[in-house]
């Protein structure tokens, strides 16, 4: 009886902190949005004391191409704009700043997968965001690439300036440095940067304009080109 009794207790405090991170979660998006490991960042931004306004996810932004870029995460803050890239990985990583290709090696070196450096990844998204605005031209960006799971950095080196690499773990302490560091940025027009966002997190429920980036993906691997 004390076993099942202890067991229900913890079904009931799992379904209560369920519900409450949920809700939490909607404050900002939707369950659906983006990847699990992207929401879990959201939630850690709201839990550190981020306001759900400042906090904008899965933005779909268009190019002079007429194509669509997707941006993980937007924070925006006093000292300037904060673009997220968020990764998923385990085992060691291997790369640098300006290095194309970036290295996971796994199963103690018997194993290595390559994947874009994802701060040449972040840089174009900050480029893509800057192009949205005149407004963005006066504003600091800053890049932040965080990576999940159980992965560590062996050789990662040359990190660009206003670029910053770490692990979920410390990514409260990044922001919390870049906002130590900097002045407050000169915001002409607060309102329009908020519009430009939202909008780009609008875009992410058409579902045209989703199919569209997830082709070009597609279609930039070159997957449909590969004969086994």
């Amino acid at each position: 009886m004390i076993i099942l009794g202890v067991i229900l207790f913890v079904i009931f405090i799992f379904i209560f902190f369920y519900i409450r991170d949920k809700k939490l979660l909607e404050t900002v998006t939707k369950s659906h949005r983006g990847t699990k490991t992207e929401r879990k960042l959201v939630l850690k931004l709201l839990k550190a004391g981020f306001p759900a306004q400042t906090i904008f996810h899965d933005l779909y932004l268009s190019n002079k191409y007429g194509d669509y870029s997707q941006i993980d995460l937007v924070l925006a803050t006093k000292v300037g704009i904060i673009v997220f890239e968020v990764k998923k990985y385990s085992g060691w990583i291997f790369g640098t700043g300006n290095q194309h290709k970036w290295t996971q090696v796994l199963a103690y070196g018997k194993e290595k997968y390559y994947f874009y450096n994802p701060i040449l990844q972040n840089k174009k998204h900050v480029e893509n965001l800057k192009a949205k605005l005149t407004d963005f031209q006066n504003i600091p960006f800053f890049s932040v690439v965080v990576f999940f799971g159980d992965c560590e950095f062996r050789d990662v080196s040359f990190i660009p300036s206003n670029t910053f690499l770490t692990k979920s773990p410390r990514v409260i302490d990044v922001i919390k440095k870049i906002l130590k560091e900097n002045e407050p940025a000169n915001y002409k027009s607060k309102r329009d940067v908020v519009n430009v966002l939202s909008a780009a997190v609008e875009n992410g429920d058409n579902w045209e304009i989703s199919e569209k980036h997830i082709k070009n993906i597609k279609d930039m691997l070159g997957e449909d080109r590969i004969f086994h």
